[in-house]
């Protein structure tokens, strides 16, 4: 079972999970900056921070995420938004053009991930922290609203 299945519980999956998932798959097995997977032989390569996501929405790597089906595209894009929200309120990154004018109105999670002074504690704690603030809006009382 995908981790983007109800399981027979009834219990359904949120984006925040999915971000926790993408976390605890970094500290397990690396965080990498550049492309979504290191090249590597292995089945699970250092990820960066959309590659993390990708992988805990699909279980596996993806080469390209419009490959995915459609829920698990869905899931993957909801994640990845609640990851641009979060970055946006909380490490927002802005391009501005040689006139001063704001190129991206959203933090990108790619540049995010790829700036030269990030660290893997950094996409980490991130990660956890997009989820935390998920679900500060979106549970009351550990239901989902």
């Amino acid at each position: 079972m995908k981790a983007t299945q109800n399981s027979p519980t009834g219990v359904q999956v949120t984006p925040a999970d999915l971000l926790r998932c993408a976390a605890l798959y970094l500290r397990r097995h690396g965080w990498h900056q550049g492309t979504y997977y290191a090249p590597t032989d292995t089945l699970t390569p250092p990820a960066c921070a959309a590659g993390a996501i990708g992988i805990a929405c699909a279980g596996h790597t993806v080469e390209h995420f419009s490959q995915l089906d459609p829920d698990t595209l869905a899931d993957y894009l909801t994640a990845m938004a609640v990851f641009v929200d979060y970055l946006d309120a909380f490490a927002p990154v802005f391009h501005l053009d040689e006139d001063g004018y704001l190129i991206d109105e959203h933090t990108s999670p790619y540049s995010w991930n790829d700036d030269p002074a990030r660290t893997a504690k950094q996409v980490i704690t991130a990660l956890e922290d997009a989820a935390d603030e998920w679900n500060r809006l979106h549970t009351d009382g550990g239901e989902n609203r």
